[in-house]
């Protein structure tokens, strides 16, 4: 018997408090990490090479207000500028679906590979659609979801304009950090959406990095004291900034982050004092036999904090099992299902050649319809993370990726090892005033 296996032990005496302890650890920490990594995609905008070459001009008022489309040509010939394109937000349904589930953006498609080249768009389909007036493209997010293809039709009911849209697929691009919009021909836009010579914004690029600053400073003075002023700002600055309209959500976030791990805090520590209260006079023999406090304590501490870190691992790790690699987690759980399916088997098997008494049947019986009724859950989960594949799979194209970056994992491991520390206080509290005498009273 070493110090560390009679921790271990007394970690394990009750292996199904122990299993649900750490699960409970698990699953909270597990959906903190969501938390916290979905709270990061919303508020950390996905950026490309060119995105430091690409500047947006919106409304000053508003970026709800629309700038008349003879801005363009003042523009054009601010030097620095390399392409400048319309950009206007249209805001269809598909499918008669409740909410929008991607972009639609009208635009000059002559201009698409100059301003966002890094969309890969064949040579072919890009000439298909400036040719067609009504055509459109589409990212590869997207086709795959609703299974498009070139050539399909897509209708498009706006909750902006007063207009539906009949488009038609000529091309489906990808490569950039967003591949679930649609683009269409502003001109079109113009003819049927009711407010020609008006454009939602402008999207243009610039030839260097130091332009950038110069031609920034040129759109705002071009178009200060008019009746339409414009601000300018780089596209990191301007996704930026759209993002800050959500700090209810980042609030909303830190407040059920904050509930999880004080929910968390209580149980465990409920669990821990319930553990150490069963042992009072064990620790009091322990006592009673030259084991100082600051020893007991360190053994209560050890349980505690080793308990927290098993549900870290699991639920930590799980996380970012399951959000890097979707396919390699559900193998992994329908592994465990059906390790635990054996389990059970295994030990109906072995308890019957054993021929045990009546108790022991019972209580094998009811362990391995535990094992079971756990497995049944995690072997329906470990098929739809198969069968999804991706984040995007998952959570149906809200989210391209969900990274549980390294700050992310030591929040996780520091908030188990917080909660390791805090529920042994009052059962090593407990412990440290308690006499020698009434230890050995208190389980008689």
């Amino acid at each position: 018997m070493t110090t560390a296996t009679f921790i271990a032990k007394n970690a394990l005496r009750n292996k199904r408090r122990a299993t649900l302890s750490i699960l409970s650890v698990a699953v909270s920490l597990f959906l903190l990490v969501t938390l916290l990594v979905a709270l990061r995609e919303l508020t950390v905008p996905a950026e490309d090479v060119g995105a430091a070459l690409r500047v947006a001009a919106r409304n000053k008022i508003s970026i709800a207000s629309f700038l008349p489309a003879r801005q363009l040509p003042i523009i054009e010939r601010i030097p620095g500028i390399d392409a400048v394109s319309p950009f206007t937000w249209f805001g269809g349904k598909f499918k008669n679906e409740e909410s929008m589930t991607f972009g639609q953006f009208a635009m000059d498609p002559s201009k698409l590979t100059r301003i966002f080249g890094e969309a890969k768009l064949p040579p072919e389909q890009l000439d298909d659609w400036i040719k067609d007036r009504t055509g459109c493209v589409i990212g590869k997010l997207t086709a795959e979801k609703y299974k498009l293809k070139l050539g399909d039709r897509i209708t498009l009911t706006s909750i902006i304009f007063p207009c539906t849209l009949e488009l038609t697929i000529r091309g489906i691009y990808q490569g950039t950090p967003d591949d679930r919009n649609l683009l269409f021909h502003h001109k079109y836009l113009d003819e049927i959406g009711g407010r020609d010579g008006y454009v939602g914004m402008w999207w243009l690029k610039v030839h260097s990095i130091e332009d950038m600053p110069r031609v920034i400073e040129a759109i705002n003075k071009a178009f200060a004291n008019t009746s339409a002023e414009v601000r300018a700002e780089s596209e990191r600055a301007f996704q930026l900034s759209f993002i800050s309209m959500w700090a209810n959500i980042k609030t909303l976030v830190h407040w059920i982050s904050s509930v999880v791990v004080f929910t968390l805090v209580l149980v465990s520590a409920s669990t821990m004092s319930m553990a150490i209260r069963e042992r009072f006079r064990e620790l009091a023999v322990l006592k009673a036999i030259g084991f100082r406090r600051r020893e007991l304590f360190a053994f209560i501490l050890a349980e505690s904090f080793g308990l927290a870190m098993l549900g870290a691992l699991l639920g930590v790790g799980g996380a970012w099992l399951t959000f890097t690699y979707t396919k390699a987690a559900g193998y992994v759980l329908g592994a465990l299902a059906l390790a635990l399916v054996a389990a059970a088997g295994l030990s109906l098997v072995g308890r019957l050649f054993k021929f045990g008494a009546e108790e022991d049947w019972g209580r094998t019986v009811s362990d391995a319809v535990l094992w079971v009724i756990v497995a049944v859950p995690l072997a329906s989960v470990a098929a739809w993370l198969h069968s999804c594949g991706s984040v995007s799979g998952m959570t149906q194209n809200i989210f391209l990726t969900l990274e549980v970056t390294p700050k992310i994992i030591g929040t996780g491991a520091l908030v188990a090892a917080g909660l390791g520390i805090v529920a042994s206080l009052a059962p090593a509290i407990a412990v440290a005033r308690m006499s020698v005498v009434d230890g050995l009273k208190t389980l008689d």
